[in-house]
């Protein structure tokens, strides 16, 4: 069903990150390019040794990872992959129970490994059907039913409990507890259209979702299932898409993805105050052949990954100027999806044909002062910062308001890699 090719490439530049290996379909010519056989969506599991993605036509494959190119083109070794059949497209997936990254210690008891008996990954159909899997024995666990619409997204929170949060077209959100089969279901509603994305807080206090047509970028809380507060920074005369969203890892941040016929943008949020940090603006030539399908934070929270495309991959460190690391400009990319390896260091991207393609990303030794905020932040809010008796240059930093000024009104050219006020 699918094949690996490791690339030999020349080594990683600002220009021209490393490519590892991409993993292509076996598909009949028949079906190739049509509609039906693109990557929504791809997925590590917690401990980072599987890795899921759909590769179109109701198929999701899980490999164990790391990926070893030798063994892959050899038939006779066995390493475990597995194929689910869902029989509808695949626009979602996850695996759970996510752990708590904070612990430091032994994942909880019900968060399950590579040696025990189950290791759960969701699914996301066309349908609005929700088939939770186990991965280790290859069996359908059960069925999810409730969604009136396509299953847009799915994410577990990291709390290493049995909930699962899907978004769909359905214009709701929903949350599952999977500990009795999902027949206990909390259900969100205030979106006016299709939603493209959700997130959840890294302390499981908030649920954000974009929609992709109603251009409401909304937060719930995941303690009490209510609305919390609809995210807007000032009018924009030109229409606009909303099409993905995450969390920085200690949950101070909030990026979100646009796009309209002649740009694209990442728009920085405080979650907790509504206030917009930063606006991340890339203008191209050819009006509407260059949307942004999906962003998200690096584990250590110091990098953004950026899928569009005319770039198979961008990686951007917020608060610089440029990219810290870009794929050549290739039209033919055509990315949807990307997600980092739990351990960071590598990050994969979905295409529209189906195949799936694994980069070297930055490595960066994290500053103590980093660390620092990265664990106050995942624990204390804005609002809690703002009246300690520190200097003003350290609640600042705390609180992200570092982040330069110019970036709110500087664009990104992604041909000549400069930035203009």
């Amino acid at each position: 069903m699918c094949s690996t090719e490791k690339n030999a490439e020349p080594p990683a530049t600002s220009s021209n990150p490393t490519l590892l290996l991409e993993l292509k379909t076996r598909r009949p010519p028949s079906l190739e390019g049509r509609a039906g056989c693109e990557t929504w969506r791809v997925d590590f599991s917690p401990k980072g040794d599987w890795f899921a993605w759909s590769m179109g036509h109701g198929i999701v494959w899980v490999v164990a990872w790391p990926l070893d190119s030798v063994d892959s083109q050899n038939a006779d070794t066995d390493r475990g992959d597995k194929s689910f059949s869902c029989g509808h497209p695949v626009w979602g997936l996850a695996f759970g129970p996510r752990p708590p990254k904070s612990s430091g210690g032994t994942p909880p008891s019900r968060a399950p490994t590579k040696g025990s008996s189950s290791l759960l990954l969701a699914t996301g159909l066309e349908n609005g059907i929700i088939k939770i899997w186990n991965v280790l024995t290859g069996e359908a666990v059960f069925d999810l039913h409730g969604h009136e619409g396509v299953v847009r997204d799915l994410v577990f929170p990291q709390n290493g409990t049995l909930t699962l949060i899907s978004s769909s077209r359905d214009k709701t959100l929903r949350i599952w507890d999977l500990a009795h089969k999902g027949k206990r279901v909390q259900v969100l509603s205030g979106h006016k259209d299709w939603i493209s994305c959700c997130s959840v807080s890294p302390d499981c206090s908030m649920i954000a979702s974009v929609g992709r047509f109603d251009r409401m970028v909304c937060l719930w809380s995941l303690r009490s299932y209510t609305f919390i507060r609809n995210l807007t920074g000032g009018t924009r005369k030109t229409l606009y898409l909303l099409s993905s969203c995450d969390f920085s890892p200690d949950g101070a941040l909030l990026a979100t993805a646009a796009f309209s016929g002649s740009s694209w943008w990442i728009d920085l949020w405080d979650p907790y105050t509504a206030e917009k940090l930063a606006t991340l603006i890339d203008y191209f030539e050819d009006y509407g052949q260059n949307q942004i399908s999906s962003i998200q934070f690096s584990p250590d929270g110091l990098y953004l990954a950026i899928v569009t495309d005319d770039r198979a991959l961008r990686i951007w460190e917020p608060g610089t100027k440029g990219m810290a690391m870009q794929t050549r400009a290739d039209r033919q990319s055509n990315g949807l999806c990307c997600n980092y390896h739990p351990q960071g260091g590598v990050v994969a991207t979905g295409t529209r044909d189906g195949h799936v393609r694994f980069w070297k990303t930055p490595v960066t030794l994290p500053s103590l002062r980093h660390l620092c905020r990265s664990s106050l932040r995942h624990s204390v809010s804005t609002h809690q910062i703002q009246p300690l008796p520190l200097p003003k240059r350290i609640i600042e930093y705390l609180t992200y308001r570092n982040i330069p000024e110019h970036l709110k009104t500087c664009c990104f050219s992604s041909e000549e890699e400069d930035w203009d006020g």
